[in-house]
């Protein structure tokens, strides 16, 4: 167990299931106090019940969008436990499709879950950290967020965003005890895509799969490493990074890239098909 995270407040947004639940888990090996936040009061309370032999648990039913909801966050972690050390933005949203064919506020929600939320969400937690005596905010931006994706522009944007919040506050705090990181994962292996391989590009399919287990290893090695950001996989970062700095290399890359997202699509696809069928015997 390290001792360093042991009755430490740790709250975690978009924590019912996903990259959110893996993160809660990890943290509850370690005997934080989990206070985890997510739409769906059934999946929390799931959760809850799975983790609270292990730690002390609670949950809070909310839209991160709804400012008041946030507030009201806090202030009940601090109550819980006396104490807030760690916050993970993590709750995430995407209406995938080009911009003209995205109803315009689903446009403005996935700003508002995915760049304003963790904004407001860390300046409401910046004191209660400070008053601990220091911690850490850790921001779940993505690849998408290192070079746009077509399809995926406002998506891009948010997490662009997210990832200049994470760095300039970083800049900011230098100096102080509290750490500011960003974890920014290519595809994962959970609901969040998988739910919708049909809508998910092509390109984006083209990189390798992290598990949610795996991300939420990094986010606990990110409270305490130096590194401003880990991208996933490392070569998938490289990637991005070279396609950000030489955009004519990126474009002449995407027809074989989307190639093989096309064909890892329909594996993917087939093997939820046999899946379905081998469950359903």
């Amino acid at each position: 167990m390290n001792n360093k995270i042991k009755d430490k407040t740790v709250i975690i947004t978009g924590a019912s299931m996903g990259v959110g639940a893996a993160t809660a888990r990890r943290f509850a090996d370690h005997g934080a106090n989990l206070v985890l936040a997510a739409r769906g009061k059934k999946a929390l309370e799931e959760i809850a019940e799975e983790l609270r032999p292990k730690t002390r648990v609670v949950i809070a039913a909310m839209d991160v969008a709804d400012d008041d909801a946030c507030s009201s966050l806090l202030k009940k972690a601090n109550y819980e436990f006396g104490a807030i050390h760690i916050l993970v933005n993590n709750a995430g949203y995407h209406c995938r499709g080009p911009v003209e064919g995205v109803p315009a506020i689903e446009l403005a929600r996935m700003i508002d879950v995915n760049l304003r939320a963790p904004i407001y969400l860390t300046r409401l937690a910046l004191p209660y950290i400070r008053e601990a005596g220091g911690g850490a905010v850790i921001n779940v931006a993505s690849l998408a967020g290192r070079t746009p994706v077509p399809g995926s522009a406002t998506y891009s944007a948010s997490k662009f965003g997210l990832r200049a919040f994470t760095f300039a506050l970083a800049e900011e705090l230098r100096g102080s005890d509290i750490k500011l990181a960003a974890v920014s994962p290519g595809p994962i292996d959970t609901g969040f895509i998988m739910d919708d391989i049909d809508g998910t590009s092509d390109l984006t399919f083209s990189q390798p799969l992290s598990t949610a287990e795996e991300v939420a290893i990094e986010i606990l090695k990110l409270v305490f490493n130096d590194k401003r950001e880990r991208s996933m996989p490392p070569a998938s970062g490289l990637l991005t990074y070279v396609n950000y700095l030489f955009p004519s290399v990126g474009r002449a890359m995407r027809p074989a890239l989307e190639k093989r997202g096309q064909r890892v699509k329909r594996r993917l696809k087939a093997e939820r098909k046999a899946r379905d069928r081998d469950a359903g015997q």
